[in-house]
């Protein structure tokens, strides 16, 4: 690289920050190069840049960090990055989502990791890394003993890939949270998550896995059930956005009685309509003391079913979050939900609806909470990690960052 290459002015401008929080005696230090700051004009780093980059940090005793997020480091920085887990030995968080890093770049950061003994937690999001490159994530867990938390959502990976992941993952023993949103799997109706509930049953380590976009069924969630019966572990279970219905819930309510690990639920963007509202209702209110939080955001749910839920608050002292807005509210639906806040069973910063009085009745406006708000984006009119918008990580803290 020539000595006269012109340096990022948004690198700079985050490496001065960072001297001055050394200054201050500050270690530990995260380096945020976020490359969708709205607050500041951004150049963008590339993959050249991150090569500026890595050589700076090399051998670093402060930052043990690096998020570079929605930025366009590419294959080429990718290969840069490999080079920084070789030779970095303080980092133990790096995000690299949605950087436009593709099946080459996947293949290389996996192979580095193969003798990386430092990183804790890699975000690949966004990255389409595709079947190949999940392929070599995969075996990198079968070498990798340090890595906690991999997030390879929105990846493009195939259905060979997440079976693989299956697989490696009744043997590993060190990684507690993955992430496999959104595979393109073209195959028999929930065949990848067949594998999963296999997976399940065998591994005694995972805290917390993500399955949104997965187009898990009725028939998948019961394997994922059939699995939680014996495993004893898992604690944070992601199935939003996916084709799960009331049918369904007659399983998840039935394994809740028993299982006693299980802590947050996130069933968004399902249909489970009011049946499934009123059998996991039951189930809360009358057997389950664990779940701390549920999530049924969006899921076609009307009063009847909605009222069910808060009853089973009343008299379950566990169950501290719900999340229940885009749902069809009537006026008994606000009501209940409005008393529950006011009596201080729900806390405002654990649901993500507001009451308010217009006439003499009571409506519910919408707040921004919920279990994992700023999952692809962070504000940056507050604290970057709130608790209140992403209560699931705080309620399950695998990894200190988003």
């Amino acid at each position: 690289m020539e000595k006269s290459q012109k340096v990022n002015s948004f690198i700079l401008h985050a490496l001065k920050g960072v001297d001055k929080e050394i200054e201050t005696g500050l270690k530990g230090i995260t380096l945020n190069i976020a490359g969708n700051n709205p607050s500041m004009s951004v150049e963008r780093v590339t993959g050249e840049d991150f090569f500026i980059l890595s050589k700076t940090l090399e051998k670093n005793p402060y930052i043990n960090g690096l998020d570079v997020r929605y930025n366009l480091i590419s294959d080429v920085g990718a290969y840069h990055a490999t080079k920084l887990l070789q030779q970095q030995y303080n980092l133990v968080y790096l995000n690299l989502m949605f950087n436009d890093i593709g099946p080459k770049g996947g293949e290389l950061i996996a192979k580095a990791l193969h003798k990386n003994t430092t990183l804790k937690y890699l975000r690949m999001t966004g990255n389409k890394v595709e079947n190949k490159g999940g392929m070599f994530f995969a075996a990198m867990l079968q070498i990798n003993s340090t890595l906690e938390k991999l997030d390879l959502g929105d990846c493009d990976l195939g259905m060979q890939s997440v079976i693989a992941f299956a697989t490696v993952l009744t043997q590993n023993q060190t990684i507690k949270g993955i992430t496999l949103n959104r595979p393109i799997l073209y195959g028999e109706q929930d065949e990848s998550t067949v594998h999963l509930g296999h997976m399940l049953k065998e591994n005694h380590w995972l805290v917390e896995i993500h399955m949104s976009k997965h187009d898990v069924r009725n028939c998948g969630l019961k394997h994922l059930c059939d699995a939680l019966y014996l495993n004893k572990s898992l604690r944070y279970l992601d199935v939003s956005c996916n084709k799960i219905t009331h049918d369904g819930m007659v399983f998840l309510a039935d394994v809740l009685k028993s299982n006693t690990t299980l802590e947050v639920i996130d069933l968004s963007f399902n249909r489970l309509e009011n049946t499934g509202a009123k059998n996991l209702s039951e189930t809360l209110a009358s057997h389950n003391r664990s779940l701390k939080a549920l999530s049924v955001v969006s899921c076609s749910i009307q009063g009847e079913g909605l009222v069910a839920l808060s009853q089973s608050m009343k008299t379950n002292p566990i169950l501290s979050n719900i999340y229940i807005w885009g749902n069809r509210f009537d006026e008994a639906t606000c009501v209940a939900y409005s008393d529950l806040i006011q009596m201080g069973r729900l806390k405002p910063d654990n649901t993500d609806v507001e009451p308010f009085v217009v006439d003499g009745h009571v409506y519910l406006a919408e707040v921004s909470n919920g279990l994992k708000k700023h999952y692809y984006w962070t504000p940056t009119y507050r604290d970057t990690f709130s608790h209140s918008s992403n209560a699931g990580y705080s309620l399950v803290p695998v990894g200190q960052q988003l």
